[in-house]
């Protein structure tokens, strides 16, 4: 295994084990980054996890700063490293992904730059903390969660615009999405009752369980007396719901 100096962020370190057995890969969001990419030989996946949503068929070099995460994942070349200092020549790939990673580094300009540098395409997958639609979860049981993706995630205008993207793709969260990433269970509202669900979110993760626990019991008061499903009655009959995550495509 290639390994390079990198910053390794604490907290996958905590949450990494067991991490892909929540973060299951969607094969609605797969296709729609595999088109993006569609063509691309050879791809560095930066923040590449436990590997979700890569190509069947191209060559992956797995980029974290995390050794727990990269020790699940499959790829032949992993490279320990941060995404402000990828260790590879100009235009070494065909494209260059990243999936809901760009939030977690120290300095998002540099490492989209660095994207840019060493790939001749680049697609990312984000979140807009300038999107109108809120969480239910974060409007009404633990508001703390707005503060801190709103200082951690960039907006969806400054990541388009470091990289000289052309498209900008909107993806609604389906309402049997698979990848148990914050926003994923808006319909299924039990799942966050679910300690290892919650641990497989960077974001519950950061929480300390003072703010966290009695949040969950709330909700699961709620629950238990039917006021989460009368509060929430228009949900039900929704097949997705728009909550600002979107794709960025470049190159």
């Amino acid at each position: 295994m290639d390994t390079a100096a990198g910053r390794t962020p604490a907290v996958y370190d905590r949450i990494g084990t067991g991490y892909s057995d929540i973060r299951v890969p969607d094969p609605r969001l797969h296709a729609l980054i595999s088109r993006a990419l569609e063509g691309a030989r050879t791809i560095v996946n930066v923040g590449a996890g436990a590997g979700s949503y890569e190509p069947e068929h191209a060559k992956i070099t797995a980029v974290d700063p995390s050794q727990v995460m990269l020790d699940q994942h499959p790829a032949a070349r992993k490279v320990r490293a941060g995404a402000e200092a990828l260790p590879f020549p100009d235009g070494s790939f065909d494209a260059a992904m990243a999936v809901l990673t760009v939030h977690h580094w120290p300095d998002p300009h540099r490492g989209l730059g660095e994207l840019r540098r060493v790939a001749r395409r680049q697609v990312v997958f984000t979140w807009d903390p300038g999107h109108p639609q809120e969480l239910w979860l974060i409007e009404e049981y633990l508001p703390e969660i707005r503060d801190m993706d709103h200082a951690r995630f960039t907006p969806v205008a400054e990541v388009a615009d470091a990289l000289g993207a052309h498209t900008v793709l909107p993806f609604p969260i389906p309402r049997d999405f698979t990848d148990g990433f914050q926003s994923a269970h808006w319909q299924r509202p039990e799942r966050y009752l679910d300690p290892a669900v919650r641990q497989a979110s960077s974001t519950f993760a950061q929480l300390p369980p003072s703010v966290v626990e009695p949040a969950i019991e709330r909700l699961r008061a709620d629950l238990d007396s039917g006021l989460w499903h009368r509060r929430h009655a228009d949900l039900l009959d929704r097949e997705s719901m728009d909550y600002g995550y979107r794709l960025v495509i470049a190159g």
